[in-house]
């Protein structure tokens, strides 16, 4: 399969394919994917490779799936703990002894939509159809964030409580923070009400021209990934240290879970992350 794309490389296609980005690559202490929906075992709706154990699937069929991805990705089954995400701007750190929570051991929070470490092999995980991922990377004190942040998470500035919470807990200089954005259903796919939109009109700190766009009948597109990129920027993340996604999930649905071009009925792809050095 054929990826367009200036900012993300498509691994392993022929088997377990999954995504990674080109400016995080370049980062020696950590490994990174973004999965795909493609190279499981999961059936149905759900083929093949899903990784929610909430939406109905087999779950030995989720385990799989996450087995066969980490060992295409190179990352550790063993190391993953996972979000427990509801739309909400909870920023959780975890350690070692987190390890297992939400894959084989059962969730022991809820509204978990933001997990943050600054040990070595705890792999962060977190999910997504649409809705937008945010990568965080402390290149001088070795500490990472994914964060979920769908309309709700934007508009509740969970990007901005990423950097807060990293710099309390780990000392982190929002300078230093190398960070991407989606991939995520675009503006030329996410169209939403008025209501939706009056909320992104209260950002009244930002530039909403650049990510309002309004349509007739009293809807709007949005994009939640330059909403996010100017969040970031006044969290103190330097621009150039930001990276967006040029993939739209819902123009890649033959490649990415989107739930709008499924309507709703779909897999869950996965973002991880870990510090391995």
């Amino acid at each position: 399969m054929k990826l367009y794309s200036k900012t993300m490389k498509l691994n392993n296609e022929n088997s377990v394919p999954y995504l990674t980005y080109n400016s995080l690559e370049e980062v020696s202490f950590i490994k990174h994917a973004f999965s795909t929906r493609l190279g499981g075992v999961s059936e149905g709706i759900f083929s093949s490779m899903n990784l929610a154990f909430n939406r109905g699937d087999n779950p030995d069929n989720v385990v799989e799936n996450y087995k066969r991805l980490c060992k295409s990705a190179g990352l550790d089954f063993n190391t993953l703990v996972a979000s427990a995400q509801d739309h909400h701007t909870f920023v959780r750190p975890v350690t070692s002894e987190n390890i297992g929570i939400g894959i084989t051991k059962p969730r022991d929070m809820q509204s978990v939509d933001a997990l943050i470490t600054n040990e070595k092999n705890v792999t962060l995980v977190t999910y997504y159809a649409d809705c937008t991922p945010l990568f965080f990377v402390d290149t001088k004190n070795k500490a990472i964030g994914l964060a979920h942040a769908g309309w709700r998470g934007t508009v509740g500035r969970i990007g901005q409580k990423v950097v807060e919470k990293m710099t309390e807990l780990y000392g982190t200089d929002p300078a230093n923070l190398l960070c991407a954005i989606g991939p995520a259903i675009s503006k030329c796919c996410y169209e939403v009400d008025k209501a939706c939109a009056d909320e992104f009109y209260k950002l009244s700190d930002l530039d909403n021209s650049k990510f309002i766009f309004p349509k007739e009948n009293e809807k709007y597109y949005l994009d939640l990934l330059e909403c996010n990129r100017q969040i970031l920027t006044r969290a103190g993340v330097s621009e150039k240290n930001i990276t967006i996604s040029d993939l739209c999930t819902k123009c890649n649905s033959s490649l990415l879970w989107s739930h709008r071009a499924t309507n709703g009925q779909r897999g869950t792809m996965c973002a991880m992350m870990s510090i391995t050095e």
